[in-house]
Parts: C-alpha cells; sequence; structure tokens
C-alpha cells in the first residue's frame, strides 16, 4: 500500500518518469548473434546470415533509441 503523507495523500511527482517503448530488437539481436556462433559449428552461410541479422538489428535498435532520446526535454 501506498505511503500516507501528514495531509493524507501522496505530493504530486516532481518529475516525468520516461519508459522506452516496448521492442523486438534485442530479441533479434539475440536471434542473429545465436545463429552466428550456430554457424561457427555448422557452417560459414549460417554465420553469414546471423551476422547480416544482428548488425541489421542492432544499427535499427540505436536508431530507436537516439529518436527516443531526442524527444526528451532538455532539462533531462
Amino acid at each position: 500500500m501506498a505511503e500516507q503523507v501528514s495531509g493524507g495523500s501522496l505530493p504530486p511527482p516532481s518529475e516525468e518518469v520516461h519508459l522506452p517503448e516496448p521492442s523486438y530488437l534485442p530479441a533479434l539481436v539475440a536471434l542473429g548473434l545465436t545463429i552466428a556462433l550456430l554457424g561457427v559449428l555448422f557452417t560459414w552461410v549460417l554465420s553469414i546470415i546471423g551476422a547480416i541479422i544482428f548488425l541489421w538489428a542492432t544499427i535499427r535498435w540505436i536508431r530507436q533509441t537516439r529518436e527516443e532520446m531526442a524527444e526528451l526535454p532538455l532539462e533531462h
């Protein structure tokens, strides 16, 4: 339960909380890396496919994060 302040109500929040949007990109980065590592064991074709997925997802994830950071107010 929420802790009550002496006046009987909680004070208003002092700053806005920013949470990033949900994203599938971290899972794709992990998938690409897993495929690339499996390619080391089985065939170089898998390594190339995994590396492409890994690089593409990493670049997209960085871009998405930069766009979200640019939308934040300057006080942060």
